[in-house]
């Protein structure tokens, strides 16, 4: 009886030195995911901090449903504005973000301001114009309705901001091949040659377009733009980044998403590790000329047809 309880005690003692050890290991990842938690909150918190004030209104928004055949992949209308003087802004840059989820795919459309649009409400301008009638619901109606393009989301951000988060996203800057010396109507002076440029100069570099390309010049570094940004999200000090930079965008960029889903997407994009960007320009090749009306100015007229088939040839590409 005796010989049979030592043969026992071992087995206790091992099964109790195991239950300790389970007991530092869950005590270890709860104050892993405490310290995790606590990082990301007092980051964002920062970044919301270091962007306080400076909110622009873009007016109410309607997106479109999703696709019940297709429910992962979401298109964003993307918009960057420019106060004129009075109070009022025109984009200056727009884009469709069509971003599925599942595949890890992600295809950019910009559109050329100049384009002669039909704007729903208003007389035929330039696209660029349908923000500064109607805010966003207008701008997102002019391009579903000419392009036939679904949006669901938007977001809006005053080029006054854009440096700002530039900076807070890559303090160290963010590398761009400069291929030629570009200053006039840019504030920045850039010479040819790969460097890291900080927001300021990323946004004359985007913006940049006195010379013989002009605003399709300036489309095609836009897009260079945001896939060098792409590139360096998946950067480890991008990703230690991430809370402060969606406090920052929180402040700073209009969009019909709340908070926590705006980190959430981020999150979900870091996570994957790999984002595959396409690009493409409206209008295509072959598909514009220059003409002239005198309420809008010099315009670009484009063949309609051919471009809705190039978008839809473009997206429904995998």
């Amino acid at each position: 009886m005796e010989e049979h309880l030592e043969e026992q005690l071992p087995r206790r003692r091992k099964k109790k030195r195991k239950l300790r050890i389970g007991r530092v290991f869950i005590t270890l990842l709860l104050l892993g995911t405490i310290t995790v938690a606590a990082y990301c909150y007092f980051q964002y918190k920062q970044g919301k901090a270091m962007t306080a004030g400076n909110e622009i209104d873009p007016g109410d928004f309607q997106g479109d449903l999703l696709d019940p055949q297709d429910p992962t992949t979401e298109n964003y209308l993307l918009l960057g504005i420019d106060n004129d003087g009075s109070g009022k802004y025109r984009t200056d840059t727009m884009m469709v973000l069509s971003w599925d989820q599942t595949h890890g795919n992600a295809k950019l459309i910009s559109f050329m301001r100049d384009i002669y649009a039909q704007i729903p409400g208003y007389q035929s301008y330039k696209l660029n114009t349908a923000y500064y009638l109607g805010g966003v619901q207008t701008a997102k109606e002019t391009i579903s309705g000419m392009f036939n393009i679904p949006i669901h989301h938007y977001a809006v951000v005053d080029f006054e901001n854009f440096e700002s988060i530039m900076d807070i996203m890559f303090p160290k800057g963010l590398e761009m091949d400069v291929k030629k010396e570009m200053s006039e109507k840019i504030g920045v002076t850039l010479t040819p040659g790969v460097q890291k440029l900080n927001g300021k100069e990323l946004l004359g570099y985007a913006r940049y377009r006195a010379d013989n390309e002009g605003d399709f010049g300036r489309v095609n570094r836009q897009q260079e733009v945001i896939s060098a940004v792409k590139n360096e999200l998946f950067s480890l000090s991008t990703i230690l980044q991430a809370p402060k930079v969606a406090g920052a965008l929180d402040n700073y960029i209009q969009t019909d998403l709340t908070s926590k889903e705006e980190l959430t997407k981020v999150v979900t994009v870091l996570a994957k590790r790999k984002l595959d960007l396409e690009t493409l320009r409206i209008p295509v090749e072959d598909s514009y000329s220059f003409t002239s009306y005198r309420h809008a100015g010099s315009v670009i007229e484009i063949d309609l047809d051919k471009n809705r088939e190039a978008i839809h040839s473009f997206l429904a590409a995998q």
